[in-house]
């Protein structure tokens, strides 16, 4: 597969506090993410994403190690013209226009009067900015302001486009249409990658996802690949359960049982038990009602993997 980002043996350190002490926030982060997919970079807050980003784009330099965009350094200028950036907190100059905005940012990628012209048009189109675009940004809400952030890092027309926190203060409206823009951008075969700490979203979206914990990498790999298969507890609903049965469901689950209306619900921690419960009821004469897994989610995979690295 085609490689857009590569990353290895990133290593970053800060000097912090009175006396300068070196601390690194970043780890010998290795990482190749491929061209065309959505690539989720979770983790929680004071990980080391936002510092990835700004590795990534150029605007800070690795202590060590190395980091390659569409096979070029990241220092090169070669490589910052291929990729768009949206950063957490974008700054927006609130006395422009929407259009006047996008015009500015052309003009910083040098791009020709009708090329500038024609690709604002697009992108107001593509960020549902048309009737606002002669709109003053003071005047634009919170939703508004985040899409227009992703039409600037659309602007130059990018292979790669790199967002920090793209769903970060939207309302669920606002959610779902940036959710569609960054679909929109992978069927037309850009790479995207950004960092996320809605997981939802993240579920939704992504091909593959990475976990930083403490400046680390963990847990890289497929969605469905993490998640298939890894039942989580099995759930039973069973009528017609005697007392004896009901002795030895309790003693699998390490549960009470819950009586409810349509019959008793039994949740077994694993396949294995479940299997054993389900023997012990046809034998018992119970009718099974429902047999129903419970799948690990993206939430529970990455609290796994949190909980499990902090110190």
């Amino acid at each position: 597969m085609d490689p857009v980002i590569e990353i290895e043996g990133l290593c970053k350190d800060f000097r912090v506090g009175f006396w300068r002490r070196r601390t690194r926030v970043l780890h010998d982060l290795n990482l190749t993410v491929h061209r065309g997919e959505i690539f989720g970079y979770l983790g929680p807050n004071g990980a080391g994403k936002t510092t990835t980003l700004k590795l990534l784009t150029g605007l800070i330099l690795p202590t060590t190690g190395s980091a390659r965009l569409l096979g070029q350094d990241v220092t090169l200028v070669a490589a910052k013209q291929q990729i768009g950036f949206l950063p957490e907190t974008p700054y927006f100059y609130d006395y422009l226009t929407g259009r006047e905005f996008l015009d500015l940012c052309g003009r910083l990628f040098r791009l020709p009067t009708g090329v500038r012209r024609d690709r604002i048009a697009r992108l107001l189109h593509l960020t549902a900015l048309e009737e606002a675009a002669d709109r003053q940004l003071r005047k634009y809400s919170k939703g508004m302001l985040q899409r227009l952030g992703l039409a600037q890092a659309l602007i130059n027309d990018p292979s790669l486009v790199i967002l920090d926190e793209p769903m970060s203060g939207l309302d669920p409206l606002g959610r779902k249409a940036m959710r569609d823009i960054i679909l929109d951008l992978k069927a037309e075969g850009r790479t995207i990658f950004f960092s996320s700490h809605i997981l939802p979203d993240v579920e939704v979206l992504c091909d593959r996802v990475g976990i930083l914990v403490g400046g680390r990498l963990r847990g890289v790999g497929r969605l469905d690949e993490i998640l298939k298969a890894r039942t989580e507890s099995v759930e039973l609903i069973l009528n017609r359960v005697s007392s004896d049965l009901a002795i030895v469901l309790r003693d699998l689950s390490q549960a009470p049982l819950l009586y409810q209306p349509d019959g008793v619900l039994v949740r077994l921690p694993d396949q294995e038990r479940a299997d054993q419960a389900l023997r012990a009821a046809v034998e018992a004469g119970a009718r099974v009602v429902g047999v129903a897994p419970q799948r690990l989610t993206l939430e529970d995979h990455f609290l796994r993997e949190v909980e499990g690295n902090t110190p």
